[in-house]
């Protein structure tokens, strides 16, 4: 399995030690602001599993976060094959950080070497990024790394009920725009 590693970061597979404050993490309706509902501990380990379950079975997906200097747990970052239903097709890009973790350029570390990966090692001539249109911190680490927005494309997510959180933005980033920053490099992959 593929470990990507930032100047501050290493992404990498779960670990047993990451459930309970990944738990705590989707337990908190501030990190989970952008979504529908807080998830119980079930769901959180559920998840878990299918982001190990990909991890193995590609090489690649959704990474657990520590920060190198601490060896401490801050989150997830890495792509995905865009979910059946939405009006686009791909893989995604994402991220999510406990409260602490905010604020210190984390994610937009985490995001600029998933979408490395995604162009040098997987040749992917696009990525993309969703998120709610209120969700403006996200959308802020989007431009950063050098995505853009078309407002034609923007969608209402058909899974999510109407309301503030209905409305999603859709970022891109083309391979032939990419220029590669902050990553150090990656060990394993296929």
């Amino acid at each position: 399995m593929t470990e990507l590693h930032t100047e501050r970061l290493v992404l990498r597979g779960w670990r047993e030690s990451d459930i309970a404050p990944w738990a705590a993490m989707n337990a908190d309706p501030e990190v989970r602001e952008h979504f529908p509902d807080v998830l119980t501990r079930e769901q959180s380990e559920a998840s878990v599993a299918r982001f190990r379950t990909e991890l193995e079975q590609r090489g690649w997906g959704w990474w657990a976060v520590e920060v190198r200097a601490t060896g401490g747990f801050i989150g997830f970052a890495g792509l995905d094959p865009v979910d059946d239903g939405l009006p686009f097709t791909g893989v995604e890009a994402g991220w999510r950080l406990a409260r602490p973790a905010w604020g210190h350029g984390y994610a937009t570390e985490a995001a600029r070497a998933v979408v490395d990966f995604g162009f040098e090692s997987l040749g992917l001539v696009e990525v993309l990024a969703v998120t709610t249109a209120t969700n403006l911190r996200s959308q802020a680490v989007m431009r950063r790394i050098g995505m853009t927005r078309d407002p034609a494309d923007d969608f209402d997510d058909p899974d999510v009920p109407e309301g503030p959180l209905r409305r999603n933005v859709l970022y891109r980033l083309r391979a032939e725009d990419h220029r590669p920053v902050g990553r150090v490099g990656n060990t394993g992959g296929r």
